[in-house]
This record gives C-alpha cells, structure tokens and sequence, in this order.
C-alpha cells in the first residue's frame, strides 16, 4: 500500500474531548521553521489562515512501520497533505493561507514539500512547541511523541474553527472548505 492512499479498513478516531478547549485561544506568537522560511504563527493566524497539524508523513522509498495504521487517526498524514495542496487556490480564493505542521525535523518537512510540490509551508515543529503553547493532544508511536490530527482555522488572531477528530484525512481540505463557504 502506498503513502499516497488510505486502506479501506483504517480505524476511525473518536472525539475524546482533547480539542474542546481551542475554539477562541490566542494564536501564539511563534516563529517556527518552515519550508520557505521561519513563519511566525500569530502573524500567519492576523488574517484567515488554515494549519493543518498531522502526526508525520510518510515515504514512498520506507515500509509503513509495523503497527502504525492500527492506531486510529494516524494514517494519511500524505493524503491530507495532497489534499490541501489539490485545493490550495480554492482555499486562497476564499482569502485562506495555509500551512501543514508537524513534530518532524525541517529536513524531512523539505523533502515531503519538494516531493508533493507544496505550494504552502509546511512547518517543523520537533520540539512540538505550538502543542505546548495550546494544549494539542499527542500520541507515542516507537518512544516517539507525535501530534494528533487536527485542522486549526486561524481568523482575526485566534482560532475560529477546529477540525478534530479528521477523518478521513484525504477529505479534509473538502470539509474545510465547505465551513469556509457556509
């Protein structure tokens, strides 16, 4: 199976509650590496934006690690990736910058990004600072603390909308949008 499709038997994660708090916080003022270049996050949230939090992505040269897709929520990391970027005009059409985020390292987020042709950054987060900050809910996976999934609206400096549990992940950017236009 490939990183770029989702089995059809993934588990679906369930609402446990560890987003509730979100909706109206403060976007924090963080300067975190990107892509393009360090991205402050409180000025990426002033006006619309979307930031799409993920656990990691995968590689189409790597084996999918024993166990991973048996944890609900954690697959499809790329898909959402595509996603975002298949919808990236639509989303600006609606006045919406994006950004991906995750807690892996600058060098891995510039790999997915040429590979994919993001035309957005896509954040490192390692030392998962902007989870710190907010309280974004995490998993262990191989004594390796990750991000859940969850898709942050960012409007007038704080959250206006949470996406969490995401599933599936590859129709994200479809519900995001859809929200944008009700």
């Amino acid at each position: 199976m490939s990183v770029y499709s989702l089995p059809p038997d993934l588990p679906a994660p369930v609402d446990d509650g560890a987003c509730d708090h979100l909706v109206g916080l403060e976007v924090p003022a963080l300067v975190l590496d990107s892509t393009r270049e360090p991205l402050d996050l409180a000025e990426l949230g002033a006006g619309l934006a979307v930031l799409y939090v993920y656990p990691r992505t995968g590689r189409p040269d790597r084996e999918v690690p024993a166990g991973w897709d048996a944890i609900p929520g954690a697959r499809g990391c790329t898909p959402q990736s595509c996603g975002f970027r298949d919808h990236a005009d639509e989303l600006a059409a609606h006045g919406a910058r994006v950004a991906g985020l995750s807690s892996q390292t600058l060098e891995e987020q510039v790999e997915l990004a040429v590979r994919l042709h993001m035309p957005f950054p896509v954040i490192a987060d390692s030392e998962r600072r902007l989870g710190a900050a907010i309280g974004l809910p995490t998993f262990e996976f191989e004594g390796v603390t990750l991000y859940k999934r969850v898709t942050l609206v960012l409007q007038a400096g704080r959250i206006a909308k949470v996406f969490y549990p995401v599933f599936p992940p590859d129709r994200n950017a479809e519900e995001v949008l859809a929200w944008l236009g009700s």
